[in-house]
């Protein structure tokens, strides 16, 4: 990549770094004491333990590599000062700069209705003459096109609506999804004078060389590649367009004014439409403030970038501001170029199961996730992790909805649509005044034909769309955060299955939600698995054993918190109907084992013997069918698989029971030994009288 040279500066010196004097001078100007003091300590708080050069000091004294973690606070808190008159959404601040301006306002007003009314006439029309589902994908990549040359604005808004299967019809969910940031780049003089403009110095005493053309442009801005002088570092410097803001307002401003029409007239939009459009132009315009960026990137990387595979930039404050943003260079290839990535000895589908195990941390553990994850986001490095970039557009799960998310899952497993369609509620889906019944047979219709096939096998697009249809069909309202996350996994298959068809996203992700149920204590997760474990008043050893054997392939499953969960629930005070059931699966267990002992002694005894001592019965000494003593039989070596899984686990420790034995002595645990030993003696009895009056045994008993 050619570079332009930059002629070095004569003030610099080797071993020690003055800060230039124009960054100096940079202050919060305009903010109270108190407006600075809340900053400082914001950087304080969220600032992680790591450390990150900077130019120096306010003082202006020579530093040293390396620079402790007071130089970065100090160079991040220089950076928000230099941010401090960042724009933010504010409906009405807008409503009364462009009320005032008419001819702009109608202006684009025109120009988007002319791209956008033949658009809607020919919807109109085909509607009308019972064409409007013919063409849906044709419609849906002619508003695509249009989106991309309406402009910034409409380019965001495109992929917004990508994400909404309340919204948008599946075909346009697909086509806006690959929505692309087809825009010029703006003149590279106007980007280096902003760079010298934000940060108040010259770009020759920052560069030792910088690209002389963009490396990559964005609907927001465009992406240099530059050699910081004072450490020869190699960084992406990303300026903001001009006028970007200005643009976006107006746009907003206008595309507002359609909300309102909408909520009004169109019946078929459930959605409160302004309230979506504000919360959308909200996120767009934090996308603005680079300096938001560099934080989410921090924190992103304090909270994901502890595992060996995944890359995460620094951010370098004291080249960041509002408009410009400098972070690490990060070499490496994007993750839709297959072949590129086997050339340096990489594989696909290695790198994109370490972005789901990723992303379902992000999702469902912290909360905290990248929102925008497409093939341009997404790099595989030279050393085979998986780097993450832009981290303008992020979002949180809420805490509550991360637990109904898996429990939702379990009742997809279960089949308990009625759950399924009362999850919506916890999820923020539906408001409570809202009759799931109708909605039940709709998720009936669609998963039962779905879940014909095994989690391994299942489509993650498929589920989304089939959900997207029942959701399109109801008054649903899905929170951003969900149709982020839907988006989020959707785009992480299908890079998947451009290197494997047969790839599936939910196998992938199987063991992530089989350690959480197993290990989480949270209570929504504790009766989730009872849920799926316990069923028509019989334990499922089937389905512990498959969560044991998922759970395990999670590089951060643990035994010792195996169960846990289950064993809480048990000993508990509101406990009793689960310990009721334990008692019956005790006793079965222990059945199990008595009579499949028996059986294998008696299948080792001689034939002549068996003749001689039990008369010819081909059972033994058991009154039993040959069905029934498999059914024990395979009871008994399932449980012991089980625990031979426990045992085979990294950190299983015996010691890991004696907990178990330390309680015994509470009053709950003695009632239910007691329960399990009288239901054994009974069971017995019950047995031997059979034997000796040789009555076969019954179903019931």
């Amino acid at each position: 990549m050619a570079t332009v040279a930059i002629q070095p500066c004569p003030s610099w010196t080797r071993g020690s770094i003055p800060i230039p004097k124009p960054i100096q001078r940079r202050r919060f100007r305009g903010r109270t004491k108190l407006t600075r003091l809340k900053v400082l300590a914001a950087v304080v708080e969220a600032t992680p333990s790591t450390t990150v050069p900077s130019i120096g000091n306010r003082n202006n004294r020579a530093l040293t590599l390396p620079f402790n973690r007071a130089d970065d606070l100090q160079a991040e808190a220089r950076a928000m000062g230099r941010a401090v008159n960042a724009t933010l959404y504010s409906p009405e601040l807008l409503a009364s700069k462009y009320g005032s301006q008419p001819i702009k306002v109608v202006q684009r007003a025109i120009e988007i209705v002319s791209s956008l009314g033949s658009f809607g006439l020919k919807l109109f029309l085909e509607q009308k003459n019972g064409m409007l589902e013919k063409n849906k994908r044709t419609r849906a990549t002619e508003l695509k096109t249009i989106f991309t040359q309406l402009g910034p604005t409409f380019v965001k808004l495109g992929q917004g609506l990508s994400t909404r299967p309340d919204i948008c019809p599946p075909e346009y969910l697909e086509e806006l999804s690959e929505l692309q940031d087809g825009l010029p780049t703006f003149p590279d003089e106007e980007a280096f004078a902003c760079i010298e403009r934000e940060l108040g110095v010259s770009l020759d005493s920052i560069f030792s060389s910088i690209s002389p053309s963009p490396i990559a442009a964005a609907s927001l801005g465009q992406v240099y590649k530059a050699r910081l002088k004072y450490s020869g570092k190699l960084v992406a410097i990303k300026v903001q367009r001009p006028s970007i803001e200005e643009a976006i307002g107006l746009d907003f401003y206008l595309i507002r004014g359609l909300g309102f029409f909408i909520n009004k007239y169109v019946d078929i939009i459930t959605t409160d439409v302004v309230a979506l459009i504000d919360e959308f132009a909200r996120r767009v315009f934090q996308e603005l403030n680079y300096v938001q960026e560099g934080q989410n990137a921090r924190r992103f990387k304090k909270l994901y970038a502890d595992r060996p595979d995944i890359c995460v930039p620094d951010i370098f404050w004291d080249y960041t501001s509002a408009k410009v943003l400098a972070m690490d260079w990060v070499d490496g290839v994007k993750l839709n170029e297959q072949e590129a990535i086997e050339r340096q000895g990489l594989k696909v589908l290695d790198l994109v199961n370490t972005g789901i195990q990723c992303s379902l941390r992000q999702l469902l553990e912290y909360g905290y996730f990248h929102a925008d994850p497409h093939p341009g986001n997404l790099l595989a490095t030279p050393d085979g992790r998986l780097a993450f970039l832009d981290f303008g557009m992020m979002s949180e799960t809420p805490e509550d909805a991360r637990s109904a998310i898996i429990g939702h899952v379990v009742h997809l497993v279960n089949r308990d649509y009625e759950a399924m369609a009362r999850d919506y509620y916890a999820l923020d889906f539906l408001s409570p005044d809202v009759d799931v019944s109708p909605i039940v047979p709709a998720l009936r219709d669609f998963f039962d034909d779905a879940l014909n096939y095994t989690v391994s096998e299942l489509n993650f697009k498929t589920l989304v769309d089939g959900l997207g249809n029942v959701l399109y069909q109801f008054p649903f309202n899905v929170p951003a955060y969900y149709a982020l996350i839907l988006r989020s996994l959707t785009v992480l298959e299908g890079l998947a299955l451009n290197a494997d068809p047969n790839f599936k996203v939910l196998a992938a992700s199987y063991p992530y939600f089989a350690k959480r149920l197993l290990t989480d204590p949270n209570p929504y997760l504790r009766d989730a698995l009872i849920e799926l474990l316990f069923k028509d008043e019989k334990f499922r050893w089937s389905r512990l054993e498959d969560l044991l054997i998922q759970g395990r392939m999670d590089s951060d499953f643990s035994a010792k918190e195996a169960l846990q969960p289950v064993l809480k629930v048990l000993l508990s005070p509101d406990g009793e109907v689960i310990r009721t059931l334990v008692i019956k699966e005790a006793v079965r267990v222990s059945e199990a084992f008595t009579l499949s002992s028996i059986s294998d002694t008696y299948k080792s005894v001689p034939d002549f013997m068996r003749t001689l001592v039990f008369n010819g019965n081909a059972n033994g000494p058991l009154m039993m069918s040959e069905s029934e003593m498999q059914s024990m039989i395979e009871l008994r070596n399932q449980v012991l698989r089980i625990w031979g899984l426990l045992q085979s686990s990294n950190d299983f420790d015996p010691a890991l029971l004696l907990p178990i034995f330390q309680i015994l002595r509470q009053p709950e645990v003695r009632k239910l030994g007691g329960g399990v030993m009288d239901g054994i003696t009974q069971r017995f009895l019950a047995r031997f009288l059979q034997q000796v009056l040789r009555v076969p045994a019954t179903a019931s008993a």
